[in-house]
């Protein structure tokens, strides 16, 4: 397989570069024996009692940070990991690499030091705590499409309502469109829920560099799948219930968790890159915005969903000018054929 096999073509208009007015506003495309338009607020009538939505809940950090190096120039920030109170890996963006024992002067007279590389990543050490100091002068970590800087908006909006714990650098976006209203109608319409974190990287954005697909490998993301969700699991597929995965990170923890055969606990780091041909183990529907041309999370859906039958949605999605990517439209897939 190619990277260019999976390439469409998308006007630039069609990116959104808001939220919906409402997260329940958007719109749904449900791709099953066929393609259905809906709204996000009929999700509950899609749902049977005894399914099982499995949600991601880490929380988005403000990691993006602007910095001055000693020499004068400038220099942008992004945490890829806090990895340890005073400790982060980063992307940095400036004119010139800095160099290990070099230091990077951030708002508050606060010193991040760079200690060395890991792969692209450069490892920083902080003179104080890294999380409140990100919480207080970092700025929410949008993706590169949205051109423009965060604003208050975003603080809230770039954020699940569920989001709990602190790690990630982009948002699960599938799960942006759940309001408390949502979870609450598909609680009473007798819909369990289930929770995985997996803190999404920066690396979601990254262009694959090698045009087999075969020959590349994705980062590698923190991803902790607890004994309590995978009973979940086994609890709803006894009872003929299906396992909805509320986005692809949601599906990338469960099949990583389902590696050995069988649905397990784990609690570490997991580098899944999810093609064409993958055997799926516990998950049976999923909910997905709209992906990037090219990008592994598009290679992902085709996967679960069948390759033609997910580029004739997008197709319809264009010419019904559905919104795309992060603050876009969802989509609703049951499985399919493989491409």
């Amino acid at each position: 397989m190619l990277i260019s096999d999976f390439d469409y073509n998308l006007p630039d208009e069609l990116i959104a570069q808001y939220p919906a007015t409402a997260r329940r506003d958007s719109r749904l495309l449900v791709v099953d024996d066929s393609m259905d338009d809906r709204r996000f607020s009929d999700l509950p009538t899609l749902l049977r009692p005894g399914d099982l939505l499995v949600f991601n809940d880490t929380r988005v950090i403000k990691a993006r940070l602007a910095a001055t190096k000693e020499t004068g120039g400038h220099a942008e920030i992004l945490i890829e990991r806090v990895s340890g109170e005073r400790t982060a890996l980063a992307h940095i963006r400036a004119s010139k690499s800095p160099r290990a024992g070099s230091r990077l002067l951030l708002s508050g007279n606060v010193i991040a030091e760079v200690t060395g590389r890991d792969g692209e990543l450069f490892a920083l050490t902080f003179s104080i705590d890294v999380m409140p100091f990100l919480d207080k002068h970092g700025d929410v970590p949008l993706p590169p499409y949205l051109h423009r800087a965060a604003d208050e908006t975003d603080i809230d909006r770039y954020q699940t309502v569920y989001a709990k714990d602190p790690g990630a650098v982009a948002a699960p976006t599938a799960g942006l469109h759940f309001d408390s209203r949502m979870l609450a109608e598909t609680r009473a319409a007798a819909v369990r829920h289930a929770w995985i974190t997996l803190h999404v990287g920066a690396g979601t954005f990254q262009a694959l560099r090698e045009e087999h697909i075969e020959e590349n490998r994705l980062h590698s993301e923190r991803v902790e799948v607890s004994q309590e969700c995978c009973d979940r699991v086994h609890e709803t597929r006894a009872a003929g219930g299906r396992v909805i995965a509320v986005g692809t990170t949601s599906v990338r923890a469960l099949e990583a968790a389902s590696a050995g055969g069988e649905l397990r606990p784990i609690d570490g780091e997991t580098d899944l890159f999810i093609l064409p041909g993958h055997e799926f183990r516990s998950v049976d529907a999923m909910i997905t915005n709209f992906h990037l041309p090219e990008s592994s999370l598009l290679m992902l859906v085709t996967a679960f969903a069948g390759k033609d039958r997910v580029f004739a949605a997008y197709r319809h999605a264009v010419r019904e000018k559905y919104r795309f990517f992060s603050y876009g439209d969802a989509m609703f897939l049951t499985p399919g054929r493989p491409a």
